[in-house]
């Protein structure tokens, strides 16, 4: 449970003012048909983050414990300091995708902004971290994803503008921090003994 909730709530918070977030403002305002958006949302973070995870987990078999709490350690943290870096939506990743439907258009553009994504290479980390609950990580990150963009498509930036994404963004980075500093405290620990 601790996998899920962890993984729920570091991607919901990181996920705020994210270019995928900015995304699913831009379907929204370009679509105006929520249920297949948040649909295709749904799809795309279900399949990318399934895959994201069991890479994280492949990871955890061919590490070591140490070199796996290093390396992670080390993310976490890096992490945090990109949670300070605001992220823009490029209008590539909208156009050109109609031909498919609403749905199929979100489905795609979603999944590809995702890849390499913030919440992407949380979701790599997180599955790493907690290798034995895999599943639980990809609903955690899933519903954190949800979570996030779906009152996005449907209360647009309404949303967007009473949340202090800044504030967010620090909650965020802090989270991460202090994950990194867990995961680097065994090592640490290993070195100094």
């Amino acid at each position: 449970m601790e996998a899920f909730l962890i993984s729920t709530s570091v991607v919901a918070l990181a996920e705020m003012g994210d270019k995928t977030q900015l995304l699913s403002l831009v379907l929204a305002a370009r679509f105006r048909k929520p249920w297949p958006i948040v649909l295709g949302i749904f799809v795309a973070t279900v399949v990318n983050h399934a895959l994201a995870g069991a890479v994280g987990a492949w990871i955890t078999t061919y590490l070591g414990e140490n070199a796996l709490q290093w390396i992670l350690g080390v993310s976490f943290i890096a992490m945090a300091a990109w949670m300070l870096i605001p992220d823009k939506l490029d209008e590539d990743e909208v156009g050109g995708h109609s031909q498919w439907g609403v749905f199929g258009a979100t489905v795609v553009a979603f999944f590809l902004a995702e890849m390499g994504d913030k919440t992407q290479i949380a979701t790599v980390m997180l599955a790493a971290k907690y290798a034995g609950a895999y599943v639980w990580v990809v609903l955690g990150t899933t519903l954190g994803m949800m979570l996030a963009n779906a009152p996005v498509v449907w209360l647009g930036d309404k949303i967007v503008k009473k949340v202090p994404i800044r504030t967010v963004h620090m909650i965020s980075a802090v989270i991460f921090l202090v994950l990194g500093l867990i995961a680097l405290y065994g090592p640490v620990q290993q070195l100094l003994a």
